[in-house]
């Protein structure tokens, strides 16, 4: 499994950050402060780090000039409330790969995330890439889905959602932990949008593919 580095002094993202990572397959660790951050990029073998700028003891540009300074090439996404011009300028300028304000969907992070683990590995073996669940077969790089060798059209939110579910298929995730994966940890807890879904992925799968437990939540079963 690839290793995240999760640099974020906000308990909450951070939580939300390490579910979601990890619902997709990533490996995370978290680093509360800018010293632990740069530390830990440095001594430990991580292929991305996700980076707050306002982070304690250590600015986020002073975590990224000095590991670039000392020539580590980790790439490096920053994740921040931060809006202005210039601070995003600063950032990419002192050697961040890329950048990502908050509130922020965890669908567009992932894909961003990929976008850098595929610029440092182009040479990745299909097996990498193709998450395959009974009869489902997702093509992650592709974003692809086929079941019972059919391709099914999928739209970017039913992918994510599939994509999370299939994971873990005998997992139940609960209405609020889908919420958070793929719509965001700022999304509205009282929306139907999961259940939504859910019913578009039925339609396409068939409805037994995706099975309500009374009082908790769903789960593949393909």
């Amino acid at each position: 499994m690839k290793r995240i580095l999760i640099a974020e002094d906000e308990p909450q993202i951070a939580a939300f950050l390490q579910k979601g990572l990890q619902a997709h397959g990533f490996t995370t660790t978290v680093a509360d402060d800018g010293v632990k951050a740069t530390y830990m990029a440095r001594t430990e073998d991580f292929e991305l780090l996700i980076l707050d700028l306002g982070l304690p003891e250590k600015h986020g540009i002073q975590v990224i000039e000095e590991l670039r300074r000392r020539g580590e090439m980790l790439p490096i996404i920053v994740l921040t409330v931060i809006q202005d011009v210039q601070d995003k300028v600063k950032a990419l300028e002192a050697g961040a790969n890329d950048y990502l304000t908050k509130p922020f969907s965890l669908e567009e992070l992932i894909a961003r995330i990929r976008v850098q683990l595929r610029y440092q590995r182009p040479l990745q073996s299909p097996e990498e890439t193709v998450l395959k669940t009974g009869d489902l077969v997702l093509d992650l790089k592709q974003r692809s889905a086929q079941f019972k060798g059919y391709r099914i059209e999928l739209s970017t939110r039913e992918f994510t959602l599939l994509e999370i579910l299939a994971r873990q298929p005998g997992q139940v995730w609960t209405r609020e932990e889908l919420l958070d994966q793929v719509w965001g940890y700022d999304y509205d807890p009282s929306s139907n949008i999961v259940d939504v879904y859910i019913g578009y992925l039925r339609k396409k799968l068939g409805r037994g593919s995706i099975k309500t437990v009374r009082g908790l939540g769903y789960r593949l079963q393909v």
